[in-house]
């Protein structure tokens, strides 16, 4: 069972906005960056289009502008 508001691989907050009523109307982070489509494949079927990944385990965060990436603790 998956979370949406998780990161399937660590279990981090992912900051999707598609995953809390008050910003699901808003396009979320992941829009905005290119994901390797091999972090994807990586995931288990049941897992993929599921949730989100986080910033740094999509390996995004570096394509993020600074004022909107958090450290992920």
């Amino acid at each position: 069972m998956t979370t949406p508001n998780l990161c399937p691989v660590c279990g981090a907050r992912n900051d999707c906005s598609m995953a809390s009523t008050d910003t699901e109307h808003l396009p979320c982070w992941c829009y905005s960056v290119s994901i390797d489509p091999q972090i994807i494949r990586a995931l288990p079927l049941e897992q993929r289009d599921q949730s989100c990944l986080c910033p740094r385990c999509a390996n995004a965060e570096q394509q993020l502008p600074t004022a909107k990436s958090e450290p992920i603790t």
